[in-house]
């Protein structure tokens, strides 16, 4: 069948990812990118050891992102994205700066990171106080805290896991029983209510998730895969894809998290 006439495919921006060497979800962060941005992904090289601290150290090394980075230049992408959640907060707002640093240096384009990209989400959702759910354990979800309380943010409360392998396997129905821990664990306490819920972690499943939580909590939820291609598609000018997720789509911001009556009946006011 000749079909010459159509001429080719049509011209495509390019996103360069860094990824962790066990990464699992490629195709979750193709949902977000419209027709004419292709992703092109790297792993960063295997070392056997299980989620942690000490794992977020080593695949956030700044040679070792260097040299993923210098992978991806023979393809031109516009922008790098490195999609780890823990390697980019394991060292504190200083290093996450520095992670960018270096991958600009190698790659000569704008760089982003997952925890970079958090705090840009929030900043355009004008929230300041967000429940948090992770895999993590409890010292790697402590870290994730501690970068948050760099920035200013308050977590209101949490829900982890404890998983150190095979967090892409998580169902979704796990991730939102997560949420409504997270998140309705703080009412009646202290303290003013969350305005967000983050699900950290860009191994783990979020995008089906999304629209749902967000429509019985009231509130947006940003997950790690989607800040990361919300940020990295934002330094190209195009809007990431996901229809009623409040970040990328503005018509799905929803108005106060919590009616006035509602905040006196559980105990906020």
């Amino acid at each position: 069948m000749d079909v010459s006439f159509l001429g080719g495919p049509g011209p495509q921006r390019g996103v360069g990812v860094v990824a962790p060497f066990d990464f699992a979800l490629d195709r979750e962060l193709w949902r977000w990118v419209p027709d004419d941005i292709s992703l092109h992904l790297t792993r960063t090289p295997f070392v056997p050891v299980e989620v942690s601290l000490d794992l977020a150290r080593l695949v956030s090394e700044h040679e070792t992102l260097g040299e993923a980075v210098r992978t991806l230049n023979a393809i031109s992408p516009e922008v790098i994205g490195y999609a780890c959640t823990s390697g980019s907060f394991v060292g504190g707002i200083a290093g996450e700066r520095a992670l960018c640093e270096a991958m600009t240096r190698a790659g000569a384009v704008p760089s982003v990171t997952t925890s970079g990209a958090l705090l840009e989400a929030l900043a355009e959702l004008r929230v300041q106080r967000v429940a948090l759910v992770t895999p993590y354990t409890v010292s790697v979800t402590r870290s994730l805290e501690r970068y948050m309380k760099q920035a200013g943010v308050t977590v209101t409360g949490r829900a982890y896991m404890g998983l150190t392998r095979h967090i892409w396997k998580v169902p979704y129905r796990q991730v939102a029983d997560m949420a409504r821990r997270a998140v309705r664990g703080t009412r009646g306490k202290l303290g003013a209510p969350p305005e967000a819920l983050f699900i950290s972690c860009t191994n783990l499943p979020t995008y089906d998730v999304i629209p749902q939580l967000e429509a019985e909590l009231r509130m947006p939820v940003i997950s790690a895969n989607q800040v990361t291609m919300w940020a990295a598609l934002r330094r190209l000018g195009t809007p990431a894809v996901g229809s009623y997720q409040a970040l990328t789509d503005p018509a799905a911001r929803p108005g106060p998290v919590w009616p006035e009556e509602e905040q006196q009946q559980e105990g906020w006011t």
